[in-house]
């Protein structure tokens, strides 16, 4: 029986070596354009339903919640799909690599908000920057298993981030300072994904 468990440990050990190894072909370039478009329409939202974010910083940041709820449960909806229907026997290690990439982000993100909104509400203004820079550490900590100019995305990310909180107080609540950053960020990232599809069938 000791011999039996320790084969199975080798192999998921291997399993997970070779997911390691192999580009994730998970996210579907139509979905992350989707989530630019959800981006879009929430900072269009913003503008005509709480035109005074700094007066109304819950309501800006229920938008935002949401739409990140949205645009989350639309790539890991197709992430799962796709990654079973590409990835096969490696489905689980892979989507597991995948969220492992990303949840250390997503979690800090969270947590800061929280500490913000209930310890300095007064600097409510910084969350869109500091969103949008603890999102492109996500994009480059992804970049190991995902094509290489996937980096491209993650200095826009990084760059409009240091924008954003340069440009301090009620100004970087606008709409547009998220809807710019994650409506364009996304289709970038959209981009380099069919950019990428497109390259790997010319070489087959």
């Amino acid at each position: 029986m000791t011999d039996l468990h320790k084969a199975i440990g080798d192999i998921s050990s291997i399993r997970r070596q070779v997911a390691r190894s192999t580009e994730f072909r998970g996210y579907g370039p139509m979905t992350l354009a989707a989530t630019g478009v959800t981006a879009i329409s929430a900072a269009v939202a913003q503008g005509a339903w709480v035109p005074d974010a700094a007066i109304h910083v819950t309501h800006f940041l229920a938008i935002w919640t949401a739409t990140a709820i949205v645009s989350a449960a639309l790539i890991g909806t197709e992430m799962f799909a796709r990654t079973r229907r590409i990835h096969s026997g490696l489905a689980d290690e892979m989507i597991r690599m995948a969220v492992e990439q990303f949840l250390p982000s997503a979690g800090a993100g969270a947590l800061l908000t929280l500490v913000i909104l209930r310890y300095v509400p007064a600097a409510g203004w910084m969350l869109p920057g500091m969103w949008q820079i603890i999102y492109s550490l996500g994009v480059f900590s992804s970049c190991r298993f995902l094509p290489r100019l996937m980096i491209v995305p993650g200095a826009w990310y990084l760059l409009t981030g240091l924008v954003c909180v340069s440009l301090g107080g009620n100004r970087a609540l606008s709409p547009w300072t998220m809807g710019i950053a994650f409506g364009l960020g996304q289709f970038l990232v959209a981009a380099v994904l069919l950019f990428h599809a497109s390259e790997a069938n010319d070489e087959c």
